[in-house]
């Protein structure tokens, strides 16, 4: 994969994984974790015995989204947890 492509992969998995968890990180972020979210995804899935359930670049960004949502859970943990957003009443 070129350059390009991981940027993309990275980018699409890590804003999908903060949405799920509730937590942003900038597009810098979302893409690092996205790609960190690629190497873990790989290695769980691996492990695992399992295979994407889609080939070519959709299966690849649904390993990564999985990585990355696996990596800022425990980032979340270790942290001090989910923080609830409060809302701003006037």
């Amino acid at each position: 994969m070129d350059i390009l492509t991981w940027l993309i992969v990275g980018l699409v998995a890590g804003v999908l994984a903060s949405l799920v968890l509730g937590s942003g990180l900038g597009i810098i972020g979302d893409i690092i974790v996205g790609i960190a979210g690629a190497f873990i995804g790989g290695w769980i899935f691996r492990e695992a015995g399992w295979t994407a359930p889609w080939g070519g670049l959709p299966g690849v960004i649904f390993v990564a989204f999985i990585g990355s949502v696996v990596l800022l859970a425990i980032v979340h943990l270790v942290s001090g947890g989910f923080r609830r957003r409060r809302a701003v009443y006037d």
